[in-house]
C-alpha cells in the first residue's frame, strides 16, 4: 500500500494515478472532509460555494484543465475576462486594454514601452530586440529582482509599478527575491484580449465540482481525514509503516512507499529532511456585501494599505451565483510572527481592514457587508529567494532519506516560479509515475 500525507490536490492527483496504475493506496487528511482539496477549501454562500482563498486558472496551467477533463467536468470550465487596476492616489486606474495603459499617469510613455517588451518577454537593451533573452529562467536565478528590472526596464517602470507590488507581496523579504520568479510570473500569466483585458479561468460553481470530482475517482473508501500521519519507519533503507493518529488512537499501517504531500516542516517531522525553503503566510478574507465596491475584479494598492490587494469576485464570476451577494477578498501577506496580522483576532482584521477599505471608497458603507469570514495559512506560498533552485525538495528522496519516500508538496520543482493547483496536479502526478516505474 502507498500512503499518501496530505488531501490537498496534489495528494489526491498522486493517488488517482497510483489507482489507475493498479496500486493501493490510502491518503490521510489531517483535516476533516472539509480540508481535502488545500487551499482550494470551499465556503458556502447563499449560492455556489466560494473558494477561502482566491482562485483561477491561467492559459498556462494545461495539467489542471486536462483533469478537468479527465475527470468528466471540463465543460464546467469557463474562460473569463478579469479587468485589473491600480490604486495610487485616491483614483483607480484600469490596466486592461492599450489605451487605458497608455493614459496612466504615474509612468511616462517610454516607461510603458519598456514594460511592455518585458511581458511580452522581447530584451530591447542596446536598441536591437532579442526574443530568446528570458528563456532560460535559471539563468536569473541570482540576480535580485530590483537590478534586474533597473537593468531591463527603467526607474520609472520599477518605482512606480514594480515597486509596490513588491512590497504588497514579499514586505520586508521584497530585496530577497529573484529575479527569475517575476520572469516565471509573466510567463504564468493568462493571455490577454486586447478589447477587453486577462482571460482567466474558473469552474461554473468553484472549485468544489473539480475536488469533488477527484475524491470520487480516487474513492472516498481510500481516503480517511481527521488521521494524522505522526511517524514513519525505515527498515533496512526502505520505508516499511507508518503511524496514524486517528480518534484519539495511534495504529501503525505497513506500506510499500509514502508520498509527502503537503508543507515540508511535516517532511521534516516525518524523515528529518529539512528544506531550506523559506515560506509567507497569507491571510484572506471573504467579505459579503449588498452592494459592489467597484468594477474591477484585481486591484492592486500602490500605498501603504493593511492589506495587499483587493479582489472583487463577483467582477469576475456574476453576483447571480451567489445569490445576489457581492463578494470580495481582502488578502495579505505575512512574513513575521512579529506583524500586527499574524497574531490580530478576527474582529481586529475585520475592524482594521474594512476602516481602510472606507477611507480609500467613500461611499462604501460597513451596514452593507453581512459576512466577514478569515481564513489564514501559515505556509501559504514560497518566497522564491536568489539561489531558490537549490533548495526544491527533489520528488524521489531514496538518497536523502530511504527508498519509497516522495515528496509532492509545495517546496517541490513543480511548484515553482510559481505555486498554482496545476503545479499540485504535476507534483503528484510526478511522484506517482516515479512509484510506478520502480
Amino acid at each position: 500500500m502507498i500512503a499518501i500525507v496530505g488531501g490537498g490536490i496534489a495528494g489526491l492527483a498522486a493517488a488517482r494515478r497510483l489507482r489507475a496504475n493498479g496500486r493501493e493506496v490510502t491518503v490521510y487528511e489531517a483535516g476533516g472532509d472539509e480540508a481535502l482539496g488545500g487551499l482550494a477549501r470551499t465556503y458556502p454562500t447563499a449560492g455556489d460555494d466560494v473558494e477561502q482563498f482566491y482562485h483561477h486558472l491561467s492559459k498556462s496551467e494545461e495539467e489542471i484543465v486536462a483533469l478537468a477533463e479527465e475527470l468528466g467536468v471540463g465543460d464546467r470550465l469557463e474562460w473569463l475576462v478579469g479587468k485589473n487596476a491600480y490604486y495610487v492616489d485616491g483614483v483607480v486606474h484600469p490596466l486592461d486594454t492599450p489605451w487605458q495603459i497608455l493614459a496612466y499617469p504615474h509612468m511616462s510613455v517610454y516607461d510603458k514601452f519598456r514594460l511592455g517588451m518585458l511581458t511580452l518577454e522581447v530584451d530591447v537593451r542596446g536598441g536591437v530586440p532579442s526574443f530568446d533573452t528570458y528563456d532560460d529562467l535559471a539563468d536569473f536565478e541570482d540576480v535580485p529582482i530590483r537590478e534586474f528590472l533597473l537593468d531591463h526596464t527603467t526607474r520609472g517602470v520599477y518605482e512606480n509599478f514594480f515597486e509596490p507590488l513588491l512590497d504588497a507581496k514579499f514586505g520586508s523579504r521584497k530585496d530577497d527575491v529573484s529575479a527569475a520568479w517575476l520572469l516565471g510570473r509573466i510567463k504564468f500569466r493568462g493571455e490577454r484580449d486586447l478589447l477587453r483585458g486577462e482571460v482567466l479561468g474558473y469552474f461554473d460553481g468553484g472549485f468544489a465540482p473539480l475536488i469533488d470530482a477527484l475524491v470520487d475517482d480516487v474513492g472516498r473508501e481510500h481516503i480517511e481525514t481527521n488521521a494524522r500521519v505522526t511517524g514513519l519507519d525505515v527498515d533496512d533503507g526502505a520505508v516499511s509503516s507508518v503511524t496514524v493518529a486517528q480518534d484519539g488512537a495511534e495504529r501503525t499501517e505497513a506500506v510499500d512507499g509514502v508520498v509527502v504531500a503537503t508543507m515540508p516542516n511535516v517532511l521534516e517531522e516525518l524523515t528529518g529532511y529539512a528544506c531550506d525553503v523559506d515560506f509567507q503566510g497569507a491571510v484572506c478574507a471573504v467579505v459579503t456585501m449588498d452592494e459592489p465596491l467597484t468594477d474591477t475584479y484585481w486591484l492592486n494598492v500602490a500605498h501603504d494599505a493593511p492589506f495587499g490587494a483587493l479582489i472583487e469576485h463577483t467582477n469576475f464570476v456574476p453576483p447571480e451565483r451567489y445569490g445576489g451577494d457581492h463578494l470580495l477578498y481582502v488578502a495579505s501577506y505575512v512574513q513575521s510572527d512579529d506583524e500586527w496580522l499574524a497574531t490580530a483576532d478576527d474582529d481586529a482584521v475585520e475592524d482594521r481592514w474594512l476602516g481602510h477599505v472606507a477611507d480609500m471608497f467613500p461611499d462604501f458603507d460597513r451596514d452593507d457587508v453581512s459576512q466577514f469570514r478569515v481564513a489564514r495559512a501559515p505556509r501559504a506560498a514560497p518566497i522564491y529567494e536568489r539561489g531558490y533552485l537549490d533548495l526544491v525538495v527533489p520528488y524521489d528522496l531514496a538518497d536523502e532519506v530511504a527508498d519509497g519516500v516522495y515528496y509532492a508538496g509545495m517546496a517541490s520543482a513543480a511548484q515553482y516560479p510559481e505555486r498554482s493547483l496545476n503545479g499540485g496536479v504535476v507534483a503528484g502526478r510526478e511522484c506517482a509515475d516515479r512509484i510506478v516505474g520502480n
